[in-house]
């Protein structure tokens, strides 16, 4: 499902009384996805993280993955997730998810799991990077991967998988 819209939910994070904003564009046609789903995912992601964000969420056809892909990081091809950090806080996320769904759809195939379940992970990857978290070095990304499964076992199923 097409959609942008805003959220001020997940307020009172902490005692902070501070709110989320987050705005989901999908400019995709490979799956139907409800961004009233995945903005509740979001919420819950940060809401266990005991932050707020200032977010954009871009869910883009492979053909213009593979065009940010490009442009910012000089990669070719499409990929699952890319994120942009706009100045994170360990208070406060600050940045923009692309998240290719039909890499979502690709991939599910190919470990056997549902195609809501790897959208949901993407999101809680890319959350986890804005969140100070890092995949490059072999230590650092099983922390990571523990905390994305962690999150995904417990908030994976919100999109309907």
């Amino acid at each position: 499902m097409a959609g942008e819209g805003k959220s001020r939910g997940a307020g009172g994070l902490g005692g902070r009384g501070a709110t989320s904003q987050i705005v989901i564009a999908n400019r995709q046609r490979t799956r139907r996805v409800s961004t009233r789903e995945l903005r509740a995912l979001t919420e819950a992601v940060l809401a266990d993280l005991e932050v707020t964000a200032e977010l954009g969420i871009h869910l883009v056809s492979p053909k213009e993955m593979a065009r940010v892909n490009w442009d910012y990081l000089r990669h070719e091809g499409s990929t699952d997730v890319i994120t942009f950090d706009h100045g994170s806080t360990p208070e406060r996320l600050h940045g923009e998810l692309f998240i290719s769904v039909a890499d979502a759809v690709k991939q599910a195939g190919e470990f056997g799991t549902a195609w809501p379940e790897e959208l949901a992970r993407y999101v809680i990857h890319g959350l986890l990077h804005l969140h100070g978290y890092d995949d490059l070095e072999p230590a650092k990304r099983r922390v990571m991967k523990r905390e994305e499964n962690r999150l995904v076992r417990r908030l994976g199923t919100m999109l309907g998988a």
